[in-house]
C-alpha cells in the first residue's frame, strides 16, 4: 500500500495562490507582476548628506548612515574626512517581518573605539506614502538632522522613504533585511539577474589541399595530415592518400565558436614521421572576424593561406618570405544552422544563428516564480540544517536567476519574468539550487551550488491565455534512489499574438532548412553540442554574479546521452505501452472472429460487406471515425502541464546495482583494464540502443497524441483535417483518390523538395512523454 502514496507525493498539485490575475484589490499591483503574490516592502533611499559637523580632534567627520527598523539594521559604507558624502543606496525591509512602528535613520561618525552620534531622522510607519509602478520614483528631499532630544542639529540628509512592492525598480539592487547576515563581499552573489547566452556559430573548415610542403626527410614520401584547433577544440583530417609534397584531403571539420570571437582558428600541417612522432611542416592562424558568413547552402569562395614555420606573435613584424608552403581552404561561419546546446527533446530555441533568418515572434511566455515548500536542508550552519535557495530559468538565449533567499526551507521569491516565443513546440526549464558561495564559500575553493531539482514545461501543452498555477515536485535521482527535495510553486501563462501564425508553425520544419539540406551526423551533433555546452558555461561563469558551470550543465542536461539501465527500461516500457493499443485491437478482433459477443460480430460483418461493396466509403469512414474519437477524447484532455514522473522514469523501482552503475564514473572505476574496456564498450553501444528505443517510443507517443488533446492546437488542426478529409472523400470517387495518391508517391525527383513535407513537420512537432522522464 506504500507505492500509491509515494506516487501521489511525487505528483503535480494544483494551487490557488493569491496572485494578481483575477484578484480584486484596492492596491492595484502593476500589471506586469500579476502572476506572483504581492509582497510589501519599506524602501529607504539614502542619497547624500551636507554640512555635517566635525566630531574628531581635527574637526573632520568620517560619516556613514545606519538605517534601523526594530531588530534590523542596514549600514552604508563610510567616507573619511568628508562633510558632504554621497551614498545613493537603497534599503528594503519586508513588511511581514516589521515589528517596529518607527523608522530611524542615523548619521554616525566612524571611530576606532565608539562611533559618535551625528544626527538622526525619524519616521512614523503609518505616515509613510505608498508608491505603485508605473508611477515615477519618489523624489528624495532634504531632512534636517535632529539630536537625541529631538532638537535641530547641524547638517542635513537627503532621503526618500516609501512603501512599495517587488515590482518597484529599486527592488533588484536594494539591500534586503532578510539577507542581513550575509557579508558585504557576498551580497553580489544573492541578487536577481538576467543573463544572455553567447551567440553561437558553427565554423566549417573544408581542408582541400596543400602545396609545396617541405619535409626534413627527403628519402621518404611524407604522410601529411592537418590538425585544426579553436580554443579547447581539436580536430584533424585523415592522412592524405596522395603521399607527395602536394597532398589532397577535401575533408570538412566543424567547430563551435561564440561571439565575440576571442580565439583564432589555427591549422597545422604535420608529417607522420614515426608511430608517435609528428613533424610540423607549417602553421597558419585565421582570425574568425575576417571569415565569411553564409546564410544558405551556396558554397563560399576558396582561399590560399601561407603556411609559416613559426607562428607570428601579435605586435611583431612579419618577415617577408619569398617562398612558402600554402594550404587551400574553404572556411565559413554557418548562419543557417541552429547550434544545439540543449538536448533536441528539451530545446527552448530552434532559430538559426543568423538574425536575418529569424521569423517574427508568435507569442509571449510569462512565468511567475512564487515560492518553494518543504526544501531539504542542503548544508549545516551553526549545527543545524539550512538551505540558501535560488531559481534559474532558461528559455531561448535568456537565462534568469532569482535572488537567493538566505536560510529558509520555504523561500518566497515572487519574481516574474517574460520571454518572447518563436516556436510553440519548445520547452522552458526551471531549476532550483542551493547557493554555496555565501559566508566565505568562495574562499573554500571546492564549494559548488548544489542542485535541488528542476521542472520542464512544454509550451505546446499550454492553452493560450490560461494561467497555470501548480506546485511542481522537485525530484532528483541519487545513487540511493529517487528523492523528493521539495515543491516549487509556479504560475505560467502563454499568450499567442496570432492564432494563425501559431498554427502555421506546425507546418514548418522543427530545425532550420540547412539541417535538412546539409544534415550533420548524430555523432557530429553530439560532439558539437558538448563543445557548445562548455563554451556557454565558460561565458556565463564570467558574469557577475557568475552562473556557475555546475548550474549551466544541469540546466542543459549535459549527461542526457550517457548509458543508464533505468532509462533503457523506461524507454522499453514506453514502447510496450504504445504497442499495447495494437495488441488490444488484435485481441478485440480475435473476439469478433470467435463470436464472443454475437451482436458485435454481426455488426462488424455488415460493416465489412458494405465496405467491400462500396470501397469508396473506406477512407471517409476511417477519417470520420478518427474525428469522432478525437471529439470524444476532448472531455478527458489533460488540464495541467506534464511533470516529472517517477513511475514513467522507473526511478522508484530501480535496483541498487542499476543505480550504482548509473552513478559510476565514465570511464568506469573498475580495476581490471580488460573489464574496463569491455564495460565502456558495452555502455557506449547500449547508449546508442537506448537512444534508438527512445526515438521509437517518441514516434509512437506522437501518433497517440494526435487525438489526445495534450497539445490542443495540434489536435484541433488534426481533427479539423479529418473532418474536411471525410467530407471531400465522401464526394470524390475512390479510384480518383487512389490515382492521385499513386502519382504523388511516384512523382519525378524534379518535383520533390529536399526539406521535409508539411505532414512530416506537423508530426515532428507533436508532444511526447519524453518531457516527463527524469
Amino acid at each position: 500500500m506504500h507505492k500509491p502514496a509515494q506516487a501521489l507525493d511525487f505528483a503535480l498539485k494544483e494551487t490557488s495562490p493569491n496572485i494578481g490575475v483575477g484578484a480584486v484589490r484596492r492596491d492595484k499591483l502593476s500589471c506586469t507582476y500579476d502572476l506572483v503574490e504581492q509582497m510589501q516592502y519599506l524602501y529607504v533611499r539614502v542619497v547624500k548628506a551636507r554640512d555635517l559637523p566635525g566630531k574628531d580632534v581635527t574637526g573632520g567627520v568620517d560619516p556613514y548612515v545606519e538605517v534601523k527598523l526594530g531588530n534590523y539594521k542596514g549600514l552604508t559604507k563610510h567616507f573619511e574626512k568628508k562633510s558632504n558624502p554621497q551614498w545613493n543606496m537603497v534599503f528594503a525591509f519586508s513588511k511581514e517581518r516589521i515589528q517596529a512602528s518607527v523608522l530611524e535613520v542615523v548619521v554616525k561618525d566612524k571611530d576606532v573605539v565608539v562611533d559618535d552620534f551625528v544626527g538622526r531622522v525619524m519616521f512614523d510607519l503609518n505616515e509613510i506614502p505608498k508608491r505603485v509602478p508605473p508611477d515615477s520614483p519618489l523624489a528624495p528631499q532634504w531632512y534636517r538632522l535632529e539630536d537625541r532630544r529631538g532638537d535641530k542639529a547641524k547638517g542635513e540628509l537627503m532621503l526618500a522613504v516609501w512603501m512599495g512592492t517587488q515590482a518597484d525598480e529599486a527592488f533588484p539592487d536594494a539591500w534586503h533585511s532578510d539577507a542581513a547576515t550575509v557579508g558585504p563581499e557576498a551580497v553580489a552573489n544573492i541578487r536577481s539577474k538576467v543573463y544572455l547566452s553567447p551567440k553561437l556559430w558553427y565554423v566549417r573548415v573544408n581542408v582541400i589541399e596543400a602545396q609545396d610542403l617541405i619535409s626534413s626527410d627527403k628519402t621518404r614520401y611524407p604522410e601529411v595530415f592537418v590538425k585544426a584547433n579553436l580554443g579547447f577544440q581539436f580536430l584533424r583530417t585523415s592522412v592524405s592518400q596522395i603521399k607527395t609534397t602536394n597532398p589532397l584531403w577535401n575533408e570538412d571539420l566543424m567547430f563551435v565558436a561564440a561571439e565575440p570571437f576571442e580565439e583564432p582558428l589555427v591549422l597545422t600541417a604535420e608529417d607522420r614521421v614515426g608511430p608517435n612522432k609528428d613533424e610540423i611542416l607549417g602553421r597558419c592562424v585565421i582570425p574568425l572576424h575576417i571569415v565569411q558568413r553564409r546564410l544558405d547552402h551556396k558554397p563560399v569562395n576558396t582561399k590560399w593561406f601561407n603556411l609559416e614555420k613559426n607562428v607570428v606573435v601579435e605586435g611583431e613584424q612579419k618577415k617577408e618570405t619569398k617562398f612558402s608552403s600554402r594550404i587551400h581552404l574553404r572556411v565559413c561561419l554557418e548562419g543557417g544552422y541552429h547550434v544545439l546546446d540543449e538536448s533536441t527533446h528539451y530545446s527552448s530555441d530552434l532559430r538559426p544563428t543568423a538574425k536575418q533568418l529569424w521569423k517574427a515572434s508568435i507569442g509571449i511566455l510569462e512565468v511567475g516564480i512564487i515560492s518553494a515548500q518543504g526544501l531539504m536542508p542542503m548544508k549545516t550552519r551553526d549545527g543545524r540544517g539550512t538551505t540558501d535557495a535560488y531559481c534559474v530559468a532558461k528559455y531561448g538565449q535568456k537565462w534568469i536567476r532569482t535572488r537567493t533567499i538566505v536560510d529558509s526551507l520555504a523561500p518566497r521569491w515572487n519574481e516574474q519574468y517574460i520571454w518572447e516565443v518563436f516556436d510553440p513546440c519548445t520547452v522552458i526549464t526551471v531549476g532550483v539550487f542551493d547557493n554555496g558561495h555565501l559566508h566565505g564559500g568562495d574562499k573554500s575553493g571546492g564549494s559548488k551550488d548544489s542542485r535541488i531539482g528542476k521542472v520542464r514545461i512544454r509550451l505546446s501543452t499550454l492553452e493560450t491565455d490560461r494561467v497555470y498555477t501548480h506546485s511542481h515536485p522537485l525530484l532528483v535521482l541519487h545513487n540511493s534512489g529517487v528523492k523528493k527535495m521539495g515543491e516549487l510553486q509556479l504560475a505560467v501563462r502563454f499568450t499567442s499574438l496570432s492564432l494563425i501564425n501559431t498554427l502555421s508553425m506546425y507546418s514548418l520544419p522543427l530545425l532550420p532548412k540547412m539541417h535538412h539540406i546539409h544534415p550533420l551526423s548524430v555523432i557530429q551533433l553530439d560532439n558539437l553540442r558538448h563543445q557548445a555546452i562548455q563554451i556557454v558555461s565558460m561565458r556565463l561563469s564570467r558574469a557577475e554574479p557568475p552562473l556557475r558551470k555546475e548550474v549551466v550543465e544541469y540546466m542543459l542536461d549535459v549527461d542526457s546521452h550517457t548509458w543508464s539501465m533505468r532509462r533503457s527500461k523506461a524507454n522499453f516500457f514506453r514502447i510496450t505501452k504504445v504497442l499495447g493499443g495494437m495488441i488490444a485491437f488484435g485481441r478485440w478482433f480475435d473476439q469478433i472472429c470467435n463470436w464472443k459477443n454475437p451482436l458485435t460480430s454481426i455488426l462488424i460483418h455488415i460493416l465489412f460487406i458494405i465496405l467491400v461493396l462500396y470501397p469508396e466509403l473506406i477512407l471517409p469512414t476511417i477519417f470520420l471515425y478518427l474525428f469522432m474519437i478525437g471529439i470524444w477524447n476532448f472531455r478527458w484532455r489533460p488540464r495541467h502541464p506534464p511533470h516529472m514522473d517517477t513511475r514513467l522514469s522507473h526511478a522508484d523501482a530501480a535496483h541498487p546495482d542499476e543505480l550504482d552503475e548509473e552513478f559510476d564514473t565514465f570511464p568506469t572505476s573498475r580495476s581490471s583494464d580488460i573489464v574496463k574496456m569491455r564495460y565502456d564498450r558495452l555502455r557506449s553501444i547500449a547508449g546508442k540502443f537506448q537512444t534508438v528505443v527512445g526515438d521509437l517510443a517518441t514516434q509512437g507517443e506522437r501518433f497517440h497524441n494526435l487525438l489526445s488533446w495534450r497539445d490542443t492546437r495540434a489536435t484541433t488542426l488534426f481533427v479539423t483535417f479529418c473532418f474536411i478529409a471525410a467530407l471531400v472523400l465522401y464526394v470524390t470517387p475512390f479510384q480518383v483518390v487512389c490515382l492521385l495518391i499513386g502519382f504523388y508517391v511516384l512523382r519525378h525527383p524534379r518535383f520533390r523538395q529536399k526539406h521535409p513535407s508539411v505532414p512530416f513537420n506537423y508530426f515532428k512537432r507533436l508532444p511526447a512523454r519524453v518531457d516527463s522522464i527524469l
